[in-house]
């Protein structure tokens, strides 16, 4: 009966850490981040394969990974690939943030504008002498 308690302690403890929503966001991170991975690595196959293969012709390698540090370049061009892609994305959202800021602070204020109508009456009404 015990063990069964502590089990059961352990799950809804398991249960609550995961349903904290730290814990969710992060793993649909590195899933989305898994999947992002393997389209950069496309886009740079593509961009290396089209810009690199004529000097690699030329310089008769086969591939760029046979280049002494040819591994380090094809590593460094993912990552400046995927931080400008980063960099994209975070600035876009930003501005998107910063357009709705600027909506909440255009838009009008009810209680203010009630605040303001009242007062407008309070002053004709005392002009008029009622």
């Amino acid at each position: 009966m015990a063990y069964r308690r502590k089990i059961t302690n352990v799950l809804n403890d398991f249960t609550e850490f995961v349903n904290r929503g730290n814990v969710v966001d992060l793993a649909v991170a590195v899933v989305v981040g898994g999947a992002f991975s393997k389209v950069v690595d496309a886009l740079v196959k593509l961009v290396t394969t089209a810009v690199m293969d004529p000097v690699l012709l030329k310089l008769k390698v086969e591939t760029l990974s046979a280049v002494p540090g040819g591994t380090l370049l094809v590593s460094m061009v993912n990552f400046l690939v995927i931080a400008f892609v980063v960099f994209i994305v975070v600035r876009a959202i930003e501005r998107f943030k910063r357009k709705e800021e600027a909506k909440a602070a255009t838009a009008p204020n009810p209680q203010q504008d009630l605040a303001d109508a009242v007062e407008r009456l309070a002053i004709a009404l005392e002009s008029r002498k009622l």
